[in-house]
């Protein structure tokens, strides 16, 4: 009986420091996937864009870190510092959803006037039509607040979902042809690649249910296929008609 009671707490202190590990890795990806073309140019005075893509930048690496804590606030059983912090949390993601469209009108703009406003609203696409898919997962974790498996799943599902533009800067540093990063806005299909790879964190957070509670959790079977199949269609969807009229009309909004 003890062995069986001493197997049980390994697991759920497995299973709690699962996530700070995952969210330690959020971080890792985050931050080291922009150094070649964010943060090392932003150093040397390299990087030029509108004011609100650097307003979007601290905010989204705010938030990695955000994670980190809330994770680790729980993993050391200070599960009410953790409800409390939750309220900035919500507050703090408003703010970043609403950062996301401006950036990305500033960015549509901004390319509308070098002449690539096509090109740009293409691409566009592979944000504005993951945003809802955010909101949806995000609103979702909220309302699962009560039910911690639901919850922190949906966080987690929250953020694989966030890491695919730090990943595509890797590749576009190391596999994009030269000049590539100057030569406009890339079509659709490029996202596809680095997308793939953050859902391999799904792949790991489902190894991980299997080892410590027999079978993935529905969040990461239901939700990862919802993920893939916005990052597929997404693709197809760009190169409508209907998309771009979407588009123009979202940019529109900013006068």
């Amino acid at each position: 009986m003890n062995a069986i009671a001493t197997d049980v707490d390994r697991v759920r202190a497995e299973s709690r420091y699962f996530y700070v590990w995952m969210a330690g890795a959020f971080i890792l990806v985050a931050f080291g996937g922009f150094v070649p073309t964010y943060w090392a140019p932003v150093v040397v005075g390299r990087f030029h864009a509108p004011p609100i893509i650097h307003i979007h930048g601290a905010l989204m690496f705010t938030w990695t870190c955000f994670y980190f804590i809330q994770t680790a606030l729980v993993a050391t059983g200070r599960t009410i510092d953790h409800r409390t912090w939750g309220l900035a949390g919500i507050a703090l993601f408003s703010v970043i959803a609403c950062v996301i469209l401006v950036g990305e009108m500033a960015v549509i703009k901004r390319d509308e006037a070098l002449g690539m406003g096509d090109a740009a609203r293409r691409f566009a696409a592979v944000t504005l039509c993951a945003w809802p898919w955010l909101i949806g997962v995000f609103a979702l974790a909220i309302a699962n607040i009560r039910r911690p498996q639901v919850h922190k799943r949906l966080m987690t599902l929250l953020m694989i979902g966030m890491m695919t533009p730090a990943i595509a800067r890797v590749f576009l540093t190391f596999l994009a042809p030269a000049g590539a990063a100057s030569a406009g806005p890339p079509p659709p299909f490029v996202s596809l690649p680095p997308a793939l790879v953050a859902d391999l964190f799904i792949v790991v957070a489902m190894v991980h249910d299997w080892r410590t509670r027999g079978r993935p959790h529905p969040v990461y079977v239901y939700g990862g296929a919802v993920l893939l199949a916005q990052q597929m269609l997404t693709v197809p969807f760009a190169a409508t008609p209907t998309w771009m009229g979407i588009a123009k009309a979202f940019e529109s909004l900013a006068g």
